[in-house]
């Protein structure tokens, strides 16, 4: 990472937008003492200057700017950059703004007060995680295609065809959790696992999402989805998907 200066930073760079200079303060002093560098900003305008000049590794946002919506930004940057992660920050407890945070493309979300550690420790999630799906993404540009059992997924297609070539409509959510899956046949995956190799955002993990995806999933693609086949629990562990996968590449 080059700092404006053009000098070689190694730490991941972190937007902190908070339009109150306590809290921006409190972000640049507390994160950039455990090897992250810092970018506190006031708004969303200078949230969008410095992505058009550096690269941003994660954005903590607070939702509640001065006379701006940061649920508005959040959804701004998912749209130009779907792989970015969002940490929301917010003074209100309530459900309903989390979940509102959440499907407006934040990764997850804290409220106001916080403790720096709880901070730290969800950023630093975050970055691994965007690592592991980096990687993810990198080895599925070099597949065209998974076949398992006589089903072919096309991956850049987005394509599902069953043994008698009748396409098979999938959820994004879907669609994800089969390409994790095809890509570690014969392994057990643990559900945080599953939640770095599929991608799905933590909106959906608010729904228990592994366990609702997995049910659905195995509808679609189970001969006999109460005594699965291919998705097999792993009880206590995880889930192993017990099938031959052919990579076209």
């Amino acid at each position: 990472m080059t700092t404006a200066d053009g000098n070689r930073n190694p730490w991941p760079h972190i937007a902190a937008v908070d339009d109150d200079p306590g809290i921006r303060s409190l972000l640049a002093d507390y994160l950039g003492e455990n090897e992250l560098r810092i970018s506190a900003l006031s708004s969303g305008a200078e949230l969008a200057a410095l992505l058009a000049r550096e690269t941003v590794d994660l954005v903590v946002l607070d939702v509640r700017l001065q006379g701006e919506d940061g649920l508005a930004i959040a959804r701004r940057l998912r749209e130009s950059s779907p792989t970015l992660p969002i940490l929301m920050l917010t003074g209100r407890a309530e459900e309903a703004d989390r979940v509102m945070g959440l499907e407006g493309g934040a990764d997850d979300y804290l409220t106001k007060p916080f403790s720096t550690r709880e901070l730290l420790a969800r950023i630093r999630a975050l970055l691994r995680r965007a690592q592991v799906q980096a990687g993810v993404s990198e080895q599925l540009a070099k597949v065209r295609a998974y076949r398992f059992a006589g089903w072919e997924l096309n991956v850049g297609l987005r394509r599902l065809k069953n043994p008698g070539g009748a396409p098979i409509e999938l959820t994004n959510g879907e669609f994800s959790l089969l390409v994790a899956f095809l890509g570690a046949p014969q392994r057990t995956l643990t559900r945080d696992q599953l939640l770095d190799l599929s991608r799905l955002h933590n909106a959906e993990v608010y729904d228990r999402s592994i366990d609702v995806q997995i049910l659905r999933l195995r509808r679609k693609i189970e001969p006999d989805p109460a005594h699965p086949a291919f998705i097999v629990t792993q009880r206590g562990a995880g889930y192993l998907f017990d099938a031959v996968v052919e990579v076209v590449r």
